[in-house]
């Protein structure tokens, strides 16, 4: 007995045949003409009706915004601003040949008698004033330990007054110290500044000697020939015009000082009585 052969499957009907065949190309031209729609939803550009399978073939570009009117016009008509270059200036005098000069200050200064006098007048008005204030710093302690033994012995109200005493003698102590070290200073300062202004000249006068247009301190010089060197020549001229300097005498008030007190004019005792303040102070304390 023969056995039984597999049925066949049944032919598919030529409808469904065609739509199996026809779907890959109704796919691709769906996704083409959907293109120009998804591109228009994304860049927001204008499809004309009509022209979309124009547009799907190719790229869409969009159409170029054109500036305002007034606004690019007034760009074109503006000049280049970069290639304008300002007016030479007429030709100026050339400067002299440099002619080179060096001093050193310091040395000058070792070697000056005025400067010399300063310093030395400076140091012992001032070693003056410190033993002035050593003295009076052991009498404030003294006094202080003779009103702390006489504090059982002495009755409060007289305590009192001796303790307000001895507070005001020291205030006023300490405020005399203050005006004779600021006068110190300040005698210091004018000297200084008279010594400055007489070497100025000194070297004006050595410079001009030489034909020279700079000077320069020799600190500021790593190498140089000695011929350029006009320290000893300014030392001893130096020397010869300024041998000693006026320093006013302690406890005279500075006219510096005294010039600024009013504008307006003032009395002749009124005008004296600042500088005799102070020696009558000074004496006081002394005593």
């Amino acid at each position: 007995m023969a056995s039984p052969r597999p049925l066949a499957a049944p032919a598919a009907p030529p409808a469904a045949a065609a739509r199996r065949l026809l779907f890959p190309a109704v796919a691709g031209l769906t996704f083409a003409l959907a293109l120009p729609a998804m591109a228009q939803q994304n860049q927001q550009w204008f499809v004309p009706p009509g022209q979309g399978g124009g547009q799907a073939q190719g790229q869409p570009q969009p159409q170029p915004q054109r500036p305002p009117q007034g606004q690019g016009q007034g760009q074109a008509q503006r000049p280049p601003q970069q290639g304008q270059r300002p007016g030479a200036l007429p030709a100026g005098q050339p400067p002299p040949t440099a002619v080179i000069g060096i001093v050193d200050v310091p040395e000058i200064q070792r070697d000056s008698t005025a400067f010399n006098q300063v310093r030395e007048e400076i140091e012992k008005r001032r070693q003056k004033l410190n033993d002035d204030l050593q003295r009076e710093q052991v009498a404030w302690r003294d006094a202080q330990q003779q009103l702390a033994n006489q504090r059982a012995t002495l009755p409060p109200d007289q305590l009192r007054q001796r303790e307000r005493d001895l507070q005001d003698r020291i205030t006023e102590s300490q405020r005399i110290f203050r005006e004779r070290s600021r006068a110190i200073e300040q005698a210091a300062q004018g000297a200084l500044m008279q010594i400055e202004q007489a070497l100025a000249q000194v070297i004006q006068q050595v410079a001009a000697s030489r034909s020279v247009n700079i000077v320069m301190p020799r600190p500021i010089i790593i190498l140089s020939d000695p011929a350029f060197d006009m320290t000893a020549e300014v030392a001893a001229q130096f020397n010869r015009q300024l041998r000693a300097v006026n320093i006013p005498p302690e406890g005279a008030v500075p006219a510096a000082q005294a010039a600024p007190a009013q504008p307006g004019p003032r009395p002749q005792g009124a005008a004296q009585q600042p500088a005799a303040a102070p020696a009558q102070q000074q004496q006081q304390q002394r005593r």
